[in-house]
């Protein structure tokens, strides 16, 4: 996995590139930022939840929010894994949130 699928533009106006895979793909365990994501139209997205972890196979083997995140029609998960500290993955998630204000986010 090299060249991202997605690049989702943060409210800062960054983009950042993402990886397109089925919910119930086996993630690496290294750090990421993720989204819960549906397709509204063909290649084009809604976020329904946006988070950052620093074990993507871990967060995302038994995340709180799934069941929540299928039921308001998630169907994929866009990943991205990141040598980066908390604090640029943090700033990441808080940009892309900010902008998109997925329903399963409780901080809005």
């Amino acid at each position: 996995m090299s060249q991202p699928d997605i690049l989702w533009q943060g409210k800062l106006g960054k983009k950042y590139g993402y990886w397109i895979r089925p919910i119930y793909t086996n993630w690496k365990d290294m750090p990421g930022n993720y989204i819960y994501a549906k397709e509204t139209s063909p290649r084009k997205w809604s976020a329904i939840y946006i988070g950052q972890t620093s074990s993507l196979s871990k967060r995302l083997a038994d995340h709180e929010k799934e069941a929540e995140a299928i039921e308001r029609g998630a169907t994929h998960i866009h990943a991205h894994t990141s040598s980066a500290d908390e604090i640029v993955r943090c700033d990441e998630e808080i940009d892309l949130i900010s902008k998109w204000k997925p329903v399963c986010n409780d901080r809005l």
